[in-house]
């Protein structure tokens, strides 16, 4: 079935579908899809155009042209861990080791993989449209819109800082002070295509923290992001001397934890169609816990 939108129009005033379109975010490649690919605009059960003058108490109806599967990402039968899920969207919860996409290095095992096949089980008429993503060794919740202008209007949200995500790192040693802003420009090293630094030639990061706990050892945080740079919380407390637990690309130790320790725990954001503040919370994974358990004890 195609993916459709549908109003019941309050205006008193007449205005055309175009413009009305506009006010719901639909963008001019949108319309140009419908119109060419497949799609429908329909009033009252009546195919119309976009010059249509729009008059109260119409029932209009935006159906989008059918999308393909993703041609180039392989189905894999990988348990999903849904958190929500509706027609528009779904959150999940990623597990480390598991890439968002596929890489080079894993071309199989992602998380996009999985969704191909989910959609294919469950009759889902889209390729993947993954939000928010994460490191492979990343832990935590993903963002996933259904459908290409789901997508679109959940990239306008972000682009606002209105999906707004929290994370915890256990990061080493004690960090002073322990709340503050980090406004550090990042950009790759040059004799890498993984690593970045902080350089003056890099782009703009900033990233607040707070320090929840810490010992000797040990500083738990909380971070939030005001930019999305690749690796960002990662490269930010390393350059502060304080590199994650686990995180071997950036000088942390793998002593207590096989990976970097950070995981995004919290995610807040619009609903795109409903409008409704959709929060999310989750509780850190098993080995984070161990981590965080050594510290109380010590």
């Amino acid at each position: 079935m195609s993916f459709l939108l549908e109003w019941v129009i309050q205006h008193e005033a007449g205005i055309t579908i175009k413009e009305f379109l506009k006010t719901q975010c639909i963008s001019k490649a949108a319309l140009t899809d419908i119109k060419f690919k497949g799609g429908k605009i329909l009033v009252n059960d009546q195919e119309e155009n976009v010059r249509y003058f729009l008059k109260r108490d119409d029932h209009l109806v935006v159906l989008f042209p059918p999308e393909l599967p993703s041609s180039g990402l392989t189905p894999e039968s990988i348990p999903l861990n849904i958190i929500f899920e509706d027609e528009y969207i779904l959150i999940v919860q990623k597990n480390a080791r598991m890439n968002t996409i596929p890489s080079r290095e894993h071309p199989t095992g992602s998380l996009a993989n999985a969704l191909v096949d989910y959609y294919k089980k469950q009759g889902i008429e889209a390729t993947t449209h993954i939000v928010t993503r994460l490191d492979r060794d990343t832990s935590g919740l993903v963002l996933i819109a259904k459908h290409r202008h789901i997508h679109h209007l959940l990239s306008e949200q972000q682009k606002t800082g209105d999906v707004k995500r929290k994370y915890i790192a256990i990061a080493e040693g004690e960090i002073s002070p322990l709340r503050d802003i980090i406004n550090e420009p990042i950009g790759r090293c040059q004799d890498s295509i993984i690593k970045r630094e902080v350089r003056e030639d890099g782009q703009t990061a900033i990233t607040h923290y707070q320090v929840l706990s810490q010992d000797v050892d040990y500083s738990i945080v909380e971070l939030t992001l005001e930019t999305g740079r690749t690796h960002q919380i990662r490269v930010h407390l390393s350059y502060k001397g304080h590199p994650l637990h686990g995180d071997d690309l950036y000088g942390g130790k793998r002593i207590d934890i096989d990976r970097q320790a950070l995981h995004c725990f919290f995610i807040k954001f619009t609903h795109p169609v409903s409008k409704q503040t959709m929060t999310f919370t989750i509780d850190l994974p098993d080995d984070m816990k161990r981590l965080k358990q050594k510290m109380t004890k010590s």
